[in-house]
């Protein structure tokens, strides 16, 4: 055999023998399994025209609904906010490739493993009138971390690391946005928009009016401002938020006449925080200009939004 011959020889046994090694590693039944693993519930092509989302369960049903761009909780006919945040977390939760192997492909399975449509938790996505998703979810494993789940038209029977069900089996509140300034939680509205923030609290009025990065303070007199202090103050009103929201009484109820907070933005747009008088405990019901809401304020957080003018001096 000539050289040339014994080369082409070499070269195309290590070709072969490349093959076979490459075709050995892709279809190895272990790489088979974990590809098989690896699933998404919801494909991620669809998470922009979710608009619904019923969670059913023993203990209680809550939904969900988008309408221009807004999350709302269904509620006993009523609309509240909802966490968009929480929302979208949840949502991407469903439509993220994570490892869910295949544990049964048999109808027989799903009364042992909870997945009885009448027994298990429910959870279905609309977009459009059409159904995205529609997700059972039964019973947990020995060990409790990966829970049994399968599309209510199928049989096939997979489980997961269970994080879904800390969404779901949750009270409706838990969803609720319950800042007086939902808009603050995209960052819509921040400290740097604010121009002017007045705070009328009984006898006292505070006045906190922009001047170019620094704040003047008029109303109440401090000898030396902490710039930072006030920036933290009005972080904090842009943030607050209650506890729940008060069905029982009206926005316009003359009680809310006791205090107010006036945020004044840059851009021409004014908020008014109406406060009723603390009770026993100090806590406060409020509502917000152009929204019918009636918010349950608890008393520590009512304690940082009405604060006296030592809490403004520079701290040496």
């Amino acid at each position: 055999m000539t050289y040339k011959n014994r080369l082409i020889f070499l070269l195309s046994l290590i070709a072969g023998l490349s093959l076979l090694y490459a075709g050995s590693f892709i279809f190895s039944p272990q790489r088979i399994n974990t590809r098989s693993a690896s699933h998404t519930w919801l494909d991620s092509k669809l998470t922009g025209r979710v608009t619904k989302i019923a969670v059913d369960s023993e203990t209680q049903n809550v939904e969900l609904l988008k309408k221009n761009d807004t999350w709302f909780v269904i509620q006993n006919g009523n609309e509240y906010p909802a966490r968009k945040t929480r929302v979208e977390d949840f949502i991407n939760l469903l439509s993220t490739r994570a490892p869910w192997p295949v544990r049964s492909t048999s109808a027989s399975s799903h009364e042992r493993l909870g997945l009885e449509a009448h027994t298990a938790l429910r959870v279905t996505l609309y977009g459009e009138n059409t159904v995205l998703l529609d997700l059972l979810l039964g019973d947990t494993d020995i060990s409790g971390l990966e829970i049994y789940a399968r599309e209510y038209s199928k049989d096939e029977v997979r489980s997961g690391e269970n994080r879904v069900t800390t969404y779901i089996t949750g009270p409706a509140i838990a969803w609720y946005n319950l800042r007086l300034i939902p808009e603050s939680e995209d960052g819509a509205l921040d400290v740097e928009s604010v121009q002017r923030l007045s705070v009328y609290n009984g006898e006292e009025n505070q006045i906190f009016s922009r001047r170019n990065r620094d704040w003047d303070i008029s109303g109440i007199y401090v000898e030396d401002p902490a710039q930072d202090s006030i920036e933290n103050y009005i972080r904090n009103i842009l943030n607050v938020e209650g506890d729940n929201f008060a069905d029982l009484i009206s926005s316009s109820d003359p009680v809310f006449n006791h205090s107010r907070i006036i945020l004044e933005f840059g851009n021409g747009r004014v908020i008014t925080l109406r406060f009723s008088e603390p009770d026993e405990d100090g806590r406060r019901l409020a509502s917000v200009s152009g929204s019918d809401y009636v918010y349950s304020i608890p008393a520590w957080v009512s304690q940082r939004l009405f604060r006296d003018a030592d809490s403004f001096e520079r701290q040496n």
